[in-house]
C-alpha cells in the first residue's frame, strides 16, 4: 500500500522557530548519542538557550539551570550590535554522558574528542550555506578560542541558526571587509565576522530531522507580532505532516526572548 503524501504550510515568529530549531537540534544522532557517551557543549546563544531547555528537559537536577533572558552574549537589538554584560550571564550548559558537568568550557573544549558536539549558534546563514558569527571580543570570544580545536579534532560542530538570518552576500567575502578596526562609527559594539562550516540546521533541517521529507521557504517578514516571521513549505507523509502540524500548533505562542539588559554603547 502505497502511503499517502501532500504539503502543508507553517508560519514561525522568530521564537517559534528557536523552538522549532532546538526540538531538531535535540534529535540529531550524534547529538543523542553524545548525551550517552561523550561530551555535549552549548555555548551561550539566544538560539541555543531554547536548544540548553530542550536538552535539558531529562536530566535530573536542571530544572532551574537555564534562564533563557540571561544564556546570551552578543546580541543584536533594535538599539544596534550589543552585549549582554557579563555578570549578568549564566554559564554555558557542559553535559558529560548526559549529567551536567562543573567544568569550566575552556577545560570543556581542551578535552573534547571527534564523539563529542560542540554547539554554537549564527548571527547570519549565506546562500551557500556558510554562517558568519560576529565577534565584538577582540580576540574573537567563544568562537575564536574554540573552532580550532574543534575543526583539528574533527569534532561535531552543530550550527542552529534561523533563516531569517539569511542574508543576500557571500558571508566569506564579507569577513574579508569588515573587523573591529576598520569601522569608524557603529552603532553598538564594531565587530568582526567569522565565517565557520558546521553542520547547520535551521527550521528546514529540524523539520526533516523530525520527519518530513522536504520543507522550503515561500515567503518571509511580517506585521503585527509577525516580524521576522518565516513561511515554509513542509512535503512528505500525511501522517507525518500531521504530526508537524500538532508540533507546531503548539509551539506557536511562544513568548518573544526578553532579554535581562544589553550593553549596546562602548
Amino acid at each position: 500500500m502505497v502511503e499517502e503524501k501532500g504539503k502543508i504550510v507553517v508560519t514561525l515568529t522568530p521564537s517559534e522557530s528557536k523552538r522549532l530549531i532546538a526540538k531538531g537540534v535535540t534529535n540529531l544522532e550524534e547529538v543523542q548519542r553524545a548525551l550517552k557517551q561523550g561530551t555535549v557543549i552549548i555555548t551561550l546563544g539566544t538560539t541555543n538557550a531554547y536548544v540548553a531547555e530542550e536538552i535539558l528537559r531529562d536530566v535530573p537536577g536542571s530544572e532551574d539551570r537555564i534562564n533563557k533572558q540571561r544564556y546570551a552574549a552578543g546580541v543584536i537589538t533594535d538599539s544596534g550590535l550589543c552585549v549582554v554584560p557579563k555578570e549578568d550571564r549564566i554559564t554555558e550548559v557542559i553535559l558529560k554522558k548526559g549529567e551536567l558537568s562543573d567544568e569550566s568550557l575552556g577545560e570543556a573544549i581542551e578535552n573534547l574528542s571527534a564523539d563529542d558536539v560542540f554547539i554554537k549558534g549564527a548571527n547570519a546563514l549565506d546562500a551557500a550555506g556558510t554562517a558568519g558569527i560576529l565577534m565584538a571580543n577582540r580576540v574573537g570570544g567563544t568562537i575564536g578560542s574554540a573552532l580550532g580545536t574543534v575543526m583539528a579534532r574533527g569534532v561535531h560542530f552543530i550550527v542552529p541558526v534561523g533563516i531569517e538570518k539569511a542574508v543576500p552576500y557571500s558571508i566569506t567575502e564579507a569577513a574579508k571587509r569588515v573587523g573591529i578596526e576598520r569601522c569608524y562609527k557603529t552603532l553598538g559594539w564594531p565587530v568582526g565576522l567569522m565565517p565557520v562550516h558546521g553542520r547547520v540546521i535551521t527550521e528546514l533541517e529540524a523539520l526533516k530531522v523530525l520527519g518530513a521529507d522536504d520543507a522550503f521557504p515561500i515567503a518571509a517578514g511580517g506585521v503585527d507580532g509577525g516580524e521576522g516571521s518565516v513561511v515554509i513549505c513542509v512535503e512528505g507523509r500525511v501522517a507525518k505532516l500531521d504530526e508537524l502540524m500538532t508540533l507546531v500548533t503548539q509551539i506557536k505562542g511562544e513568548a518573544p526572548l526578553k532579554l535581562v539588559r544589553a550593553d549596546c554603547v562602548r
